[in-house]
């Protein structure tokens, strides 16, 4: 698109699908390297020995040739997309790729080479380490740090060095035995010191601190959130300056401290609202960006944003079919669990109802731990399920994040996982239905991932409270699920999901005889993260204790399924499948609705 004239249409460059098969490539993201390379991330999906691997590369577009160009290829191996750091003015950068130009030995271990992006041709910067899995940059394109983490004994080290004639040495080489510390990775080096901005948790809650890389001293907090995490850093152009940070208090906001980006983010609030819109991208000069606006309230778009004559034009919708249309109004609201516990829950009220007492679906996020849902950064299936009529309300139970490591441990604790993160759930409810606002006889649980095993979980221990259960890509049985993340992932890495107390006694699969919910199971066939046999063996308790498919539950294999539901087609089937299920199960309309619709 040209930005200097929004109207004119758009010359499409790349055209992809999505890669399923062996030979497919599509496109994962893009970005600018100088004025005239937009550089585009793409996967290749291959059939390596029996199976389906993907490969990841970049192309680059000159605009003023109307060429590609392959950037980096020769030797390459698996991933070759990292960026590393640029140079906007040469057109050059850094990129991490794994590469097969030296001895097996070596292989899936990466590199560094520097990159013309108008030919392709690269130079190797810094060779393979043995002991080193990642790389970190600084502004000035030094290569300064390296990282590593041993799957077995849960290890993590880190290189480091002040400049390119130094040798790399270890600053850091522990294990985290709770799964709740933060790593002192370093998130900007500042230019011309040892020293470093950083994200750590040590006081309780992640605070920005800048941090003595030869050492690891910490200052005082440089920045952070009153109760809540610091969720990241913002910088300049070259990122060489912090210009803010990216904070969470129930929703996912930008905290300019750079007097002109607050000025900007004035601007915008004015516009649309607090809140409602975001900054994306800007030029070099940072007086022209581009802007996300709305999403929360109503359908957001991406705008082109001038800054000295603060006019702002439209680029395009982020969804053509829905423009700017009205959407289900999200709040964050906080609820008291029964011990007393403070739970943030993000709740989508479906804006065609006005009655009391309204269906409701509970939806665990997936995780479980440090992951988070906020009003606007939220799985996208809240929307349809309310714009058929249920309330929809997401919880931030225990051990998730955002709230401090503290409430992270809550989750961890013994007695945490499928007991008292579940007691959450049903705290929730109680605490919607005391007061009207929806009807706990009415109520179903649905997720995906972790929010597929508290779906079933639900179904199996609380099996009068839910209506019906949606489980999709879940974990059902944890003695299983613990062994394949040990081979797969290594002993240390086995221990994640802290099930240790009572593995046997938390599993639906092993817990199929006595009451359930009604339960659907979509299974995605080529989920790599969850295997196969967690939904299969399930499905076969269901059968030995007398469940029959079809009345107690129902079963959807996805063959082009993955973990993360990337597909448009399969993630249609799997809200397709729970409104087909919350339809028979609870209906979001019934004869006494004061709201019901008429016709």
């Amino acid at each position: 698109m040209d930005l200097t004239n929004p109207s004119k249409p758009p010359k499409p460059i790349l055209a992809t699908e999505e890669a399923r098969e062996a030979g497919d490539r599509t496109m994962t993201g893009f970005r600018w390297i100088g004025s005239d390379h937009v550089v585009m991330t793409t996967l290749q999906r291959e059939n390596f020995s029996g199976q389906l691997s993907d490969y990841r590369r970049l192309v680059a577009y000159s605009v003023s040739k109307d060429k590609m160009v392959q950037q980096a290829w020769d030797k390459a191996g698996g991933d070759a997309g990292n960026i590393l750091w640029i140079d906007q003015t040469k057109g050059e950068y850094l990129l991490e790729r794994d590469s097969v130009g030296e001895n097996t030995e070596r292989w899936g271990l990466p590199e560094v080479v520097r990159v013309n992006v108008a030919t392709g041709q690269y130079s190797i910067l810094q060779r393979k380490n043995p002991i080193v899995s990642s790389w970190a940059a600084d502004a000035d394109g030094v290569v300064r740090a390296g990282f590593s983490s041993d799957s077995d004994n849960g290890k993590l080290r880190m290189l480091y060095r002040s400049n390119a004639s130094e040798n790399f040495r270890t600053v850091y080489h522990e294990a985290d035995s709770s799964f709740t510390k933060t790593i002192p990775v370093p998130q900007v080096f500042i230019p011309g010191s040892d020293k470093a901005y950083v994200i750590s948790n040590k006081d309780g809650f992640d605070k920005v601190y800048i941090m003595d890389l030869t050492n690891l001293q910490l200052s005082e907090p440089v920045f952070e959130t009153r109760g809540f995490d610091v969720q990241g850093i913002i910088t300049d152009y070259d990122g060489r300056r912090v210009v803010g940070y990216e904070t969470f208090a129930g929703a996912m906001n930008n905290r300019f401290t750079d007097d002109k980006f607050q000025g900007i983010q004035a601007n915008l609030n004015s516009m649309f609202g607090f809140g409602e819109a975001q900054i994306v991208s800007a030029d070099r000069s940072e007086n022209r960006l581009v802007v996300f606006a709305g999403g929360t309230s109503k359908g957001g778009g991406f705008y082109l944003y001038d800054v000295p004559s603060a006019k702002i034009s439209l680029l395009n919708w982020q969804k053509t079919a829905i423009k700017d249309s009205p959407l289900n109004p999200v709040k964050a609201e906080w609820v008291t669990a029964s011990d007393g516990t403070k739970l943030q829950v993000i709740v989508t009220y479906p804006r065609h109802r006005t009655g009391k007492k309204l269906p409701v679906v509970i939806m665990p996020h997936g995780g479980p731990f440090g992951a988070l849902s906020a009003t606007n950064n939220l799985e996208p299936w809240n929307q349809p399920l309310a714009e058929a009529g249920y309330l929809v309300i997401q919880p931030n139970y225990r051990g998730s994040g955002g709230y401090g490591k503290a409430f992270v441990k809550l989750g961890r604790d013994k007695g945490g996982y499928g007991k008292r993160m579940q007691d959450d759930l049903t705290d929730v409810l109680n605490a919607y239905a005391a007061k009207g606002i929806v009807d706990a006889g009415r109520a179903c649980i649905m997720g995906w991932s972790y929010g597929g095993y508290a779906a079933a979980r639900g179904a199996q221990r609380d099996a009068k409270l839910w209506r019906c259960a949606i489980a999709g890509a879940g974990v059902y049985d944890m003695p299983l699920m613990n062994k394949w993340d040990s081979e797969n992932l290594g002993r240390f890495s086995s221990g994640f999901q802290a099930t240790s107390d009572d593995p046997e006694g938390i599993s639906p699969a092993r817990n199929t005889d006595g009451p359930w919910a009604p339960l659907l199971i979509v299974a995605p066939e080529r989920d790599a993260r969850i295997p196969m046999e967690q939904s299969r063996t399930l499905v076969a308790g269901l059968k030995r204790s007398g469940k029959v498919e079809g009345t107690n539950f129902r079963y959807v294999i996805q063959p082009k399924g993955t973990h993360n539901l990337p597909y448009d087609d399969v993630h249609i089937e799997w809200i397709t499948e729970a409104l087909g299920w919350l339809g028979r199960f609870n209906p979001a309309y019934v004869p006494s609705d004061s709201d019901k619709p008429v016709g």
